[in-house]
Order: structure tokens, then C-alpha cells, then sequence
């Protein structure tokens, strides 16, 4: 079976176009002068050339990468943690024209100025951890600069969205929340259930975010966050990041990224402007639904797969210059420059330099 953590390095070209011509810019678009930041996104090592100076010269600055497959426990967690940062490592430094590795906010600035895209590492759980604080300074050490407390189930820290109980926090956790806080590592607390996640906010001395979710209140999902949550999340200084996950907002399919539009919009009318911002938890290549991509997407997923939720995307969205689509779409809805210059990168880049430094 193929995990996400191999898939996500390796997936095959069968999928995608991968050979698609570049659409280079004839002028500056608006995102391309922009600080553009996503809170958590996808790359892989199978991204052609040409696919990644289309990111580059889409306005794209940064992107926070998941590391490694969440969906693991005990030692196998900690060695999958392991491979990740080696993973993204060696991809570094094999493509260093296209990345750059960032622990700091500097490091933002300086892709910029070099034409590179800077990637933050992520941990989507934090079993890899274990049940011993000393990992998170193991992870840091190595360049990891956020984690998830739960990914959808329980584990020493706290109960995930797919749990039937509503626990919350464990004494576990708040050491690991404490620990978090004095290392300067970013707690992430998408795939938390609502209880985990409101008693996560409580503890942190520091911001935090939810790099990845939609709201409740628009649409019933496990996944998405409620709106008590979204502004407790705002009172204490953090972010919520509106994903373009499509089964998160509707089952539709043709002409529907006005659902995710929405939830941009009903995130900054509960939280306000200065604490939404953009997680894709998306790939950059433009998909196809061959039957071969189906297969590979079975065998990664399991019984987890339902045929109905696919595809992920919005097709508007689906490709490497999604983020100019999205501030047009905004802009046409009547959202200022101002406004959306702090959904794409100001924000993040406040919440970076608070927390990570």
C-alpha cells in the first residue's frame, strides 16, 4: 500500500499533466508582487521544471509541507518523522534552484529575493513524538517548526475529529503544549476534535493555528471547525486556514468554488481579517481522474477512499496558479487589496515571527 508519505514524494505521472506548457506571465499579476504564503500544501519530488517556475512565477513565496505519513504510532512514527525531514532534505538539495529549507521568517525574505519558494516543515500528528518531550527538541534540532496535536483519532495528546467520545486535551498533551510553546514550534490543531481543540487554544501561551479546515457552520464535516473556535482561536492571536479541500464545503462538483469563497468569507466575518488565512492541502500539478490515478488513490487510501468525494479540487483551482485565481475571485466579490494581502502572506508572516521567530 502506498502511504502518504511515499505518495507525496512519488506519486506517478499518470495522474497529471506534467508536461503542460508554463504559462508565463506577460505582465505582474497582483499576487506576483504580494508576500504569498500557504499555511500547508503540497510538494513533490515528481514536479517538472516547468511546473515549478510556473509556481514560482505565479507569486508563490512559501509553503508549509507535511512531512511524513500521520497515520502512525509508537516507533513506527518516530521513524517515518525521521524519513520525512531526510525526504525533504534531499529534495532541497537536489532542486536548490526551486526550494529553499526555512526555520525562520528570514528565510521567507531570502527565497524571495533568490526566486525560490521557502518550505516549512509540519508534522500532521504528534506521535512522532511519542510519549517523550525530549523528541521535540530531537525535531527541532532537525528543522521542524509546527506539528498537529491529534491527526482524527486519539493518541497521547488528545482525541482527533473522528473519535466518538468528546475527550479533550490529556495532561500528556498540556506538557506537550507547554514544551511546544518553549521551543518556538507552531501548534497546528487541524484534524483536532472541537474539545481538543478549544482546550489547546486555553493552554498555549503562544498563537496557534488550524492550518486547514472549513467551517461548520457552513457545512457539516468532521473536518471543519466550529465558529466558537474560529474566534477563540482570533482572541488569542492565531489563524484559521480555509482549505481547498472540495468535500469539506459541498459534493458538488462543476461551478462550486464559490462554496469556497464563502468560507473565506464567513472565516473573517467570525474571526476578522487579521486571522484567516490560506491552507491549500493541495497538489500544484493540474489532475486528471484517469483510471490510473484512481487505482493509486485506492491503494493509498484504503477503506478511507469514497469514490463520491473525488475529485479533492475544485477544477478552478486545480493547478499551479490557483492562488492568482483565488485573489481575483475575492477581488471580484469586493474583497480590498489591503484585505487580501493579509490572507495571502501578512498574516502568516505575523503569526511566523510571533511564534517561530
Amino acid at each position: 500500500m502506498i502511504n502518504r508519505r511515499q505518495f507525496t514524494l512519488g506519486a506517478t505521472a499518470g495522474a497529471v499533466a506534467l508536461g503542460s506548457t508554463p504559462l508565463t506571465s506577460l505582465a505582474a499579476t497582483p499576487t506576483q508582487n504580494a508576500l504569498i504564503i500557504d499555511a500547508m500544501g503540497e510538494i513533490r519530488e515528481v514536479y517538472t521544471d516547468d511546473l515549478c517556475r510556473e509556481m514560482i512565477d505565479s507569486g508563490l513565496n512559501s509553503v508549509t509541507v507535511t512531512l511524513c505519513d500521520p497515520k502512525s504510532y509508537e516507533a513506527q512514527a518516530y521513524d517515518w518523522g525521521m524519513a520525512g525531514v531526510l525526504e525533504y532534505d534531499r529534495l532541497i538539495a537536489k532542486e536548490p534552484e526551486f526550494w529553499l529549507k526555512a526555520t525562520s521568517v528570514d528565510d521567507i525574505g531570502t527565497a524571495r529575493d533568490q526566486g525560490k519558494i521557502a518550505l516549512f516543515y509540519l508534522f500532521q500528528n504528534s506521535t512522532q513524538f511519542g510519549h517523550d518531550l525530549d523528541n521535540v527538541d530531537v525535531f527541532y534540532g532537525l528543522g521542524v517548526r509546527s506539528s498537529q496535536i491529534t491527526y482524527n483519532f486519539q493518541n497521547w495528546a488528545g482525541s482527533g475529529c473522528n473519535e466518538l467520545s468528546g475527550s479533550g486535551l490529556t495532561v500528556f498533551g498540556h506538557a506537550l503544549v507547554e514544551k511546544m510553546n518553549d521551543v518556538g514550534m507552531l501548534i497546528d490543531l487541524s484534524h483536532a476534535n472541537m474539545k481538543t481543540m478549544a482546550d489547546t487554544i486555553a493552554a498555549s501561551n503562544a498563537p496557534v493555528i488550524v492550518s486547514h479546515s472549513c467551517c461548520k457552520a457552513l457545512y457539516e464535516h468532521n473536518r471543519n471547525t466550529t465558529d466558537e473556535n474560529i474566534r477563540a482561536i482570533a482572541e488569542k492571536g492565531g489563524l484559521f486556514g480555509v482549505t481547498q479541500m472540495r468535500p469539506f464545503m459541498t459534493l458538488q462538483v462543476d461551478d462550486a468554488v464559490h462554496y469556497y469563497y464563502q468560507h473565506i468569507e464567513h472565516a473573517i466575518n467570525v474571526g476578522g481579517i487579521d486571522h484567516v488565512c490560506i491552507g491549500s492541502d493541495r497538489d500544484h500539478r493540474r489532475l486528471t481522474l484517469t483510471e490510473e490515478y484512481i487505482a493509486e488513490l485506492k491503494a493509498e487510501e484504503g477503506p478511507n477512499f469514497v469514490r463520491e468525494e473525488w475529485p479533492l479540487y475544485f477544477e478552478e483551482l486545480n493547478g499551479p496558479r490557483r492562488m492568482e485565481t483565488i485573489w481575483d475571485g475575492l477581488s471580484r466579490r469586493g474583497m480590498s487589496d489591503d484585505n487580501l494581502e493579509k490572507l495571502f502572506g501578512l498574516n502568516l508572516q505575523r503569526l511566523y515571527t510571533e511564534v517561530i521567530g
